[in-house]
């Protein structure tokens, strides 16, 4: 059965765009294209099945942006990726990810 985990926008320490400011959904994209390949290096790629993907979310406000990992559930492989991901999120950008956002 597939599931999702919301992972975030951007490591858990860091701040992200904000919906509603100038430039939102071009920055959040860029933030959690970058995110997913933080996390892709320090986990290695998505098992056949798992993936990474970023999700459009409708709010009040306008439209969110969100970085999840999706998985099936019955796949041992593939959940104890998507579960060490959850379990082991980054707290700030590392120095890659610093570079390709231009926050260096």
């Amino acid at each position: 059965m597939k599931e999702t985990i919301s992972l975030s926008p951007v490591p858990v320490g860091e701040d992200c765009a904000q919906l509603g400011e100038p430039n939102y959904s071009t920055r959040a994209l860029k933030e959690c294209n970058a995110f997913a390949q933080q996390i892709m290096r320090e986990h290695g790629v998505p098992p056949a099945g798992a993936r990474l993907e970023i999700t459009h979310n409708p709010h009040d406000f306008g439209t969110y942006l969100d970085l999840v990992v999706e998985f099936d559930s019955d796949n041992e492989t593939e959940s104890d990726w998507a579960y060490a991901v959850e379990a082991t999120l980054p707290e700030y950008w590392d120095e890659i990810a610093m570079k390709e956002l231009g926050k260096e």
